[in-house]
């Protein structure tokens, strides 16, 4: 057929496997065009932490920092195992093997990226485990993007790293944190000094990739552009039909088609249909699942749809959204109690493994976090933050506090016999230092979000003074992580696993290799990057196909 207009490779979404693909494509000297349906780009991605979990990586070398080919694969078959096809022992060997590409491309193009060297795997006493395994992108000046930060999904640009936040969670109450805290603002300050505006974390990512991709390459990006259909011919994907500035436009891919926008968070009826609830996704409103959609209508098989990068998050009100709960759920002075008053796991276990404990305890239930004055005095509350946010928490009924443990239970409709019981147990271990019900900080990852100065145990602090707060919490996510099936390759598969000829697919918007679980920091984003590259260097090898333009 006649396209309107032709490139080598078309990639569906903007998010960091859109843009993975996309830096392959020009370090492989092809043409590429980015499509994004939201009128920002950057999508789950931008909003991130930024963290790329990408075992024996050149920069842990680099650092001396032992790893190897062999305890990576070690770790991924002891905490993900095998979880249908998408967690394939060929699906993890590529990806620990594509790794080192990964990185020395994006250094190649000047992208800078440094190690969080004290952030465990999240399973590190497990065969092959470690601490230190993950990547990020240093701070970089989005000035140099220009007028693309504008459009950026980012909600600010602020010069801190994924490796700053665990100690700026205790900022006023360590000697550690103060001294993070001092260089966050020596950094932010010298900054301004150089008349830079610097942003780290998924900005800073999503950022150096457009700079690179986009602003040094040449590549092209239309927002508000969603995917309409596949265009086939002779069972070969050969290009899209999309829509720019209200217009219908058929775009031509002689090397083949990226599907990497995202999955289905937004989704309410998708989210019912796959995992029995609404969702309260901390995601892109604009990942509603059309990739996914069209690409099951043209023969693509999925896998793990009714999973998600699940978590606990505080309750939305009128003024703020759900808040993903990273390191508050683990500080000391605090614990999680269900609707009737009991504890059900461990507060600082991968926030995944709570989310799927919160479902399988009870997915229509209420949840509070339960915390005595030092947790609020002593830890950073990112979902305290903002005082209209406060406010309407507080007359919405979603942050409620009172003087005794006794009131704050009948506020919250929970039996005050039941929730002071549980308090009074819960202090026992804290006393004692250990968890006797759920084994609260005796992993090294419950401890990365802790309080040394907390003693015996770091994760467990007496919640005795008050006044105390409770505040709701709902089964949040980082996105949905099923999706299309994929080979080693990133080759979209049919249910009979045979190849759909030019199409691909990475991201949220594929089945996740790390399968129904998380195994590190950035166990999205690291997966989205590599594939995203591995795809691209399987296209740059295949066929090109000759497609005529109008």
């Amino acid at each position: 057929m006649m396209f309107d207009e032709t490139y080598d490779l078309v990639v569906v979404g903007t998010g960091a496997a859109g843009f993975a693909t996309a830096l392959g494509a020009v370090d492989e000297g092809l043409s590429v065009l980015l499509l994004e349906s939201a009128a920002t780009w950057g999508g789950n991605s931008a909003m991130s932490g930024g963290g790329m979990w990408l075992p024996d990586n050149p920069v842990m070398r680099r650092d001396r920092v032992a790893d190897s080919r062999e305890e990576a694969l070690s770790y991924l078959e002891a905490t993900v195992g095998q979880a249908g096809h998408a967690t394939s022992a060929a699906r993890h060997e590529a990806f620990v093997d594509g790794v080192a590409d990964f990185v020395a491309t994006s250094e190649r193009h000047g992208m800078r990226l440094v190690r969080a060297p004290d952030y465990a795997d999240y399973y590190p006493e497990r065969p092959g485990g470690k601490i230190g395994r993950g990547l990020e992108h240093a701070p970089f000046d989005v000035k140099r993007i220009g007028a693309w930060w504008s459009s950026c999904q980012a909600p600010a640009a602020l010069p801190v790293k994924t490796d700053d936040v665990w100690l700026l969670g205790r900022a006023w109450s360590t000697p550690t944190g103060f001294a993070r805290g001092t260089r966050l603002v020596a950094r932010t300050a010298g900054s301004l000094a150089k008349r830079q505006r610097l942003a780290g974390i998924g900005a800073g990512l999503m950022a150096s990739f457009l700079d690179v991709v986009v602003n040094r390459h040449g590549a092209t990006l239309w927002l508000g552009s969603p995917l309409q259909d596949l265009v086939v011919e002779d069972a070969r994907v050969v290009g899209v039909r999309t829509t720019r500035h209200g217009q219908d436009v058929s775009i031509g891919a002689r090397r083949g088609v990226m599907l990497a926008g995202g999955g289905f968070d937004a989704n309410v009826d998708w989210r019912q249909k796959h995992h029995g609830i609404d969702g309260s996704p901390s995601g892109a409103a604009s990942n509603l699942g059309g990739p996914i959609e069209i690409a099951t209508a043209n023969g693509a098989a999925t896998e793990l749809m009714d999973d998600a990068w699940w978590g606990a998050s505080v309750a939305p009100s009128s003024v703020s959204g759900p808040a993903f709960l990273v390191g508050e759920r683990s500080f000391p002075f605090s614990m999680i109690v269900d609707a009737d008053g009991h504890r059900f796991a461990n507060e600082s276990e991968s926030y995944v493994d709570l989310g799927h404990h919160m479902l399988e305890h009870d997915k229509d239930g209420a949840y509070w976090l339960i915390a005595d004055r030092r947790h609020a005095w002593r830890y950073l509350r990112s979902y305290a933050m903002d005082p209209r946010a406060v406010k309407a928490m507080k007359a919405e009924g979603v942050m409620v506090k009172a003087d005794s443990v006794r009131d704050l239970a009948d506020r919250i409709d929970i039996d005050p016999a039941v929730l002071t019981a549980t308090v009074e147990r819960f202090n026992g271990f804290a006393r004692c230092g250990v968890d006797g019900d759920f084994g609260r900080g005796n992993s090294a990852y419950d401890r990365y979000y802790s309080d040394p100065l907390v003693r015996p145990n770091p994760n467990l602090g007496p919640i005795e003074k008050g006044p105390f707060t409770a505040v709701r919490l709902v089964i949040g996510d980082l996105g949905t992580k099923g999706g299309v099936l994929t080979d080693a390759e990133s080759r979209v598969l049919r249910e009979d696993l045979s190849v759909i000829d030019g199409l691909y697919a990475a991201g949220n918007c594929s089945a996740s290799m790390m399968g129904r679980t998380y195994p590190g920091p950035g166990s999205t984003i690291g997966p989205a990057v590599v594939f995203g590259l591995r795809a691209a260097r399987q296209m740059a090898v295949a066929p090109a196909r000759t497609a005529a333009t109008a």
